[in-house]
């Protein structure tokens, strides 16, 4: 399954389906720039990965401006309706996970494609929009990720939904035509009247009609008055390269932590994908977990230290910790999964990684009235304990898995990557970022290796660690013997996500990689 690197002179697109990819470029090939393009792929994400992502969700944006020279964040997360509290809930003991009532959060993607158009882009939204538009409105071949999660998931669509992703009541095959005539409705009313008339218009009013209808708690308030935020990203340097993450409510800062403790290691003397390299990588990420469970929710609700999570004495402290030969007893929360990743670098220089998602497979399954916006179930993330810091409260923003990545090298990108994966998105980045940093793995080389991804199951907490079995048996075994709970996952499991990334050579060679185990495709000249 491996394949070989894609490389361009000028540009190169990334995504976890290859009609985005192309959508991408076919607005940079008519003039427009790496933001244009990225808004482009999200929209289309869209609507050809309706499982994974679509505009009754999130986004989170890195952009590296080459005429600002610097890196901005933009978070595209919505907050909890104002009517929305803990007693709404009373006598239960979470938030349920789908329906009207866990899709409790405005969606923040249109004003996140409204944010960067207007900041960056060069062409308009209506623009960007039509191969998007074109495709919800005329079909695509469903593509065989769509088949899987809806034979997964397809139970837990309310009617409406499975009006649209059932259609006749059966699960659509793979490569069937699929069309989305409501949603492409709503994308030209967006394409026409922009972000007011999804936030303060008639979709706004569609949705929130349909959700004090059906029981649930947005209101046409809480739409009016979203708003996303540019704000200024985390970062750390390792290696000679400044990495950055978008900040919390973003569970980005987790993979700096991770990269300050393996700053204490050599990895000239770590053979890749030995037992050695698989271990540091582990033990990191399971310190820097434990610090994120505790503190992470919406900064403006609780203050998170990040000034001491992030400081280079502390990861000197938490690399002391480790064992070379005993894994900790450390357990991990199961925190989301479904999600797309994509990332564009254009002639000039602009680069843009960005992530998107409805947080489960269909997020809530509830599709918002007449607009074919499936709305995500992110906000049943938050606790009913009021003692959690992630505690459930009116206009808050939920603990957040999603975080893009980028890297630059002399001020300037050098590597862009994120994945699909809620838990798994600190972990396969960071083994991204030292396969290609460390080892000088391609990018399409370091997302078709072997992966592993600790503690992520949709049950109880965990400790397993899942890894490939491409890995060596012997590996295996070894990571058994040092206390790892290991599983057993298959070649290019699912499980591990679809990981995606961008280098840029010394030359300005633009190499991408997308990963087998998705639908994607990587394009550049």
């Amino acid at each position: 399954m491996r394949r070989g690197p894609v490389i361009g002179t000028k540009t190169m697109v990334v995504s976890p389906h290859y009609l985005a990819s192309a959508a991408g470029a076919q607005v940079l090939a008519k003039g427009g720039n790496a933001y244009d393009a990225a808004v482009a792929v999200s929209a289309t994400l869209a609507v050809v990965y309706p499982h994974m992502t679509g505009l009754g969700g999130d986004a989170f944006w890195l952009g590296y401006s080459a005429s600002e020279g610097r890196v901005r964040a933009y978070n595209g997360s919505g907050r909890s309706g104002y009517a929305v509290r803990r007693d709404c809930y009373a006598g239960e003991e979470a938030i349920p996970r789908r329906g009207v009532r866990s899709a409790i959060t405005v969606p923040g993607m249109a004003d996140s494609w409204s944010a960067v158009q207007r900041e960056y882009g060069r062409l308009t939204l209506a623009e960007v929009l039509e191969p998007a538009i074109g495709y919800s409105a005329g079909g695509f071949p469903l593509s065989p990720d769509q088949h899987g999660g809806s034979v997964l998931a397809g139970a837990a669509l309310s009617p409406e939904a499975a009006a649209v992703y059932l259609p006749g009541g059966q699960i659509p095959a793979a490569g069937e035509r699929f069309v989305q005539r409501q949603l492409a409705g709503t994308l030209r009313a967006l394409a026409a009247g922009g972000r007011d008339a999804f936030y303060k218009g008639s979709i706004a009013e569609e949705i929130s009609d349909y959700m004090q209808a059906s029981g649930g708690y947005l209101t046409r308030d809480d739409f009016a008055d979203h708003q996303g935020s540019w704000e200024e990203p985390l970062q750390t340097e390792y290696h000679g390269h400044t990495v950055y993450q978008v900040p919390p409510n973003s569970q980005g800062f987790t993979a700096l932590m991770a990269l300050n403790i393996l700053e204490h290691y050599n990895f000239a003397e770590i053979r890749h994908g030995s037992y050695e390299y698989y271990h540091l990588l582990v033990e990191a990420l399971k310190l820097s977990f434990r610090d994120r469970d505790q503190v992470l929710t919406d900064p403006s609700f609780r203050s998170i230290p990040l000034d001491r999570l992030l400081s280079k004495p502390y990861a000197a402290q938490l690399a002391a910790a480790i064992s070379p030969r005993k894994a900790l007893a450390l357990s991990s929360e199961p925190v989301g999964r479904d999600t797309a990743y994509a990332a564009v670098v254009d002639e000039e220089g602009n680069a843009v990684s960005f992530i998107q998602s409805l947080y489960f497979e269909f997020g809530s399954g509830v599709v918002a009235g007449n607009t074919g916006i499936l709305l995500q179930n992110r906000g049943s993330f938050f606790s009913l304990d009021p003692a959690h810091v992630n505690t459930l409260e009116p206009h808050k923003r939920t603990f957040h898995t999603l975080m893009p990545a980028m890297a630059c090298r002399d001020g300037k990108p050098a590597y862009l990557y994120g994945t699909q994966g809620g838990e798994g998105q600190p972990q396969t980045q960071t083994l991204l970022l030292t396969r290609m940093l460390h080892y000088g793995m391609d990018p399409q080389t370091a997302v078709s290796e072997p992966r592993f991804v600790w503690g992520r199951t949709w049950g109880e907490p965990t400790q397993e660690l899942r890894i490939e079995n491409r890995v060596a048996e012997a590996v295996r075994a070894e990571l058994a013997e040092a206390g790892h709970l290991v599983g057993e996952a298959q070649s290019y499991d699912g499980v591990m996500g679809h990981a995606h990334a961008i280098s840029i050579d010394s030359n300005g060679y633009r190499s991408g990689g997308a990963d087998p185990r998705s639908d994607g495709a990587a394009i550049g000249w």
